[in-house]
């Protein structure tokens, strides 16, 4: 087998595992990265801390997680001056995300000048989506000269997750039709047919969708406009509210939702509402994903929220029995990688552990194997 390293670098932190194959070498964190009081100074003190502690004879690749790769990167790529440049290009549309995935790139090619660097990217996985799914209804050259079209997110995770559903119902992965549901602080729906992305809640960057955990996903454009007109905001502090003080944070004053549940379950009403609106958008997209998939296999959720909150589950697919979704009470409180759905139910609704970094793995590894 072969080993591959893999740098989830985000702005104040990175996660790391270490592969030989399928097997987990070495995996852990730095955290507060640049913080009073925290950890390392900087990224490059980040990495090299990271590496120190590794042994890393034998390493064939680093696979790096990119957030956004635009309509140029469609695939994992083996980064080169040229790859890092056109990354470069691409902060503006995740001024967030972008900046710290590059920082991580350029601190390990140092580092390792040896090692193939692969780049992949959460983008990737929906450059499958069909151009009406793509396009938002806006002037198509504002749109063209702006690059502004749904590019969707969270996408290692959900062919990670798609491709365990047909494995875990033994049916080949071309051929199941199946709705995922990323549930994290972060949060996002995915329609995947036979193993392709065609349709995705979030769209030019992660704040479209679903309702998360600080962001408020799907509103009306109007109130970014009340709110300048209005209100007086400015750009960034309207930014600074949708993404980082909206959400659950937003509703009920926090965004953990196991607090969120045990408010609910105190009798607050703010938490209440919370949930309610959370899981009623939730149902929404599943509706509307069968609608355009036609045909079912499976509802999958993954992610923190979607790993371990039963009451969300059964809450989301609640009302959905004609359309052949029902969760069995009794699945639906285990754990693990499982079906929650009752015998002979015509949509399996399963419950599947997302590995975004296994999946990373997996793709530096078929670059660098396929040269490029």
């Amino acid at each position: 087998m072969s080993k591959v390293l893999v740098l989830n670098s985000g702005s104040s932190s990175i996660k790391y595992r270490l592969y030989d194959g399928d097997r987990v070498l070495d995996k852990g964190a730095v955290e507060r990265i640049g913080e009073p009081g925290g950890g390392p100074s900087d990224h490059t003190g980040a990495i090299r801390q990271i590496l120190d502690g590794l042994d890393l004879t034998g390493l064939t690749a680093v696979g790096h997680r990119v957030v956004h790769g635009g309509q140029r990167f469609t695939a994992p790529t083996l980064v080169d001056d040229e790859v890092l440049a056109a990354i470069t290009d691409l902060v503006p549309l995740a001024p967030l995300h972008n900046p710290a995935n590059l920082a991580g790139i350029e601190v390990a090619r140092q580092a390792l000048p040896e090692v193939p660097q692969v780049a992949v990217f959460d983008t990737a996985f929906h450059h499958t989506l069909p151009d009406s799914a793509a396009t938002y209804a806006i002037d198509r050259e504002v749109a063209q000269r702006y690059e502004i079209r749904r590019y969707g997110f969270h996408g290692t995770s959900h062919a990670y997750v798609s491709r365990r559903t047909a494995e875990l119902l033994d049916r080949p992965y071309e051929e199941i039709n199946t709705i995922t549901l990323h549930l994290g602080n972060g949060a996002s729906a995915c329609a995947v047919a036979g193993g392709r992305s065609v349709a995705t809640s979030m769209g030019m960057s992660p704040l479209e969708g679903l309702v998360m955990g600080t962001r408020s996903g799907d509103l009306d454009p109007t109130i970014v406009f009340h709110l300048r007109r209005e209100g007086g905001l400015g750009v960034d502090e309207i930014d600074d509210l949708l993404n980082h003080r909206s959400g659950l944070l937003g509703l009920s004053g926090v965004n953990d939702m196991r607090e969120l549940l045990a408010r609910r379950a105190a009798g607050d009403g703010a938490a209440a509402l919370a949930f309610d609106v959370y899981c009623r958008r939730i149902t929404s997209y599943v509706g509307a994903y069968y609608a355009l998939l036609g045909r079912v296999d499976a509802v999958t959720f993954t992610a923190g929220v979607g790993e371990h909150a039963a009451p969300v589950r059964a809450a989301a697919l609640a009302g959905l029995d004609r359309l052949g979704i029902t969760v069995d009470p009794d699945r639906n409180a285990g754990s693990g990688d499982r079906l929650i759905s009752p015998d002979g139910a015509e949509v399996a609704v399963c419950v599947i552990g997302t590995d975004e970094e296994r999946e990373i793995a997996r793709a530096a590894r078929a670059v660098v194997g396929s040269g490029g």
